[in-house]
């Protein structure tokens, strides 16, 4: 299968304007997230010249890209959300099987991570879309609503995704959840926001409108989940920190200064 992995990349963000062309050790957060997709094996093995492309929405990102040497492509301002964006890259590729989504604001991502998320949709032959969860062994990140919690089935396939600390722990059964170690029990798993498509798969969600329960949660990936779509679920060790605020930036450019 031919897989293409692609940043969608907005300028705009409510909570830290223009985060993805912020600097730490020499580069933007938007090219610490593109070498990071350069590094996994789905882009090393790749057969196309541009094994990551970047999907941007403003002249600015467009020419970031083009200064470290990456392929960028402009799409819609309009798009409500990274998934469309993907999709309208994907109207471009018609010879593309397999479209991968890595979001611009996670420099820090694992590329293991992003085969993991293709190699769960390649393997499930009746998928079609994939994304990946790592195990929550604390209870107060159960509870916090901006970490995302998934349930799926024995088939590792999606059953749904929300805010909410679910499954609710009623009887107290996995304790209290303060230790994070890797001994502790498994209260949960957080989803992260890495996605893999199916090219048909893309054209049926760039034609939906938003949904009720993705409306509720604000969680694109319900769009599918409500309209009984199957979602592969693919399993990796940790999460890695996204940049959503200016202390979520300034602790990233401390690590990276520590790690020269």
């Amino acid at each position: 299968m031919k897989i293409q992995i692609v940043i969608p990349a907005r300028l705009a963000s409510s909570r830290l304007p223009k985060k993805l062309l912020l600097r730490a050790g020499g580069k933007s957060v938007l090219q610490h997230t593109y070498d990071a997709a350069m590094r996994s094996q789905t882009a090393i093995h790749s057969d196309s010249s541009s094994p990551v492309i970047v999907a941007v929405d403003d002249d600015r990102l467009y020419d970031e890209v083009l200064s470290f040497g990456g392929h960028a492509v402009r799409t819609s301002v309009d798009c409500a959300s990274g998934t469309d964006r993907v999709a309208e890259v994907a109207t471009q590729q018609p010879q593309t099987d397999i479209f991968v989504n890595v979001q611009g604001d996670e420099p820090e991502i694992d590329p293991d991570a992003i085969d993991r998320v293709a190699r769960a949709l390649c393997d499930d032959a009746d998928a079609e879309m994939a994304t990946v969860v790592t195990p929550i062994r604390d209870r107060q990140r159960m509870q916090d609503p901006a970490c995302v919690k998934a349930v799926f089935d024995d088939a590792m396939r999606a059953i749904y995704f929300s805010r909410a600390p679910i499954p609710f722990d009623r009887d107290g059964k996995f304790g209290t959840g303060h230790g994070d170690g890797p001994d502790a029990p498994v209260l949960g798993y957080q989803h992260l926001g890495l996605y893999a498509y199916r090219r048909e798969f893309l054209g049926w969600f760039a034609g939906q409108t938003c949904g009720v329960l993705e409306s509720i949660e604000r969680l694109e990936q319900l769009r599918a989940i409500q309209a009984g779509r199957r979602i592969a679920i693919g399993l990796v060790n940790a999460a890695t920190p996204g940049i959503d605020t200016e202390e979520d930036f300034r602790l990233f450019a401390d690590r990276v200064e520590t790690a020269k």
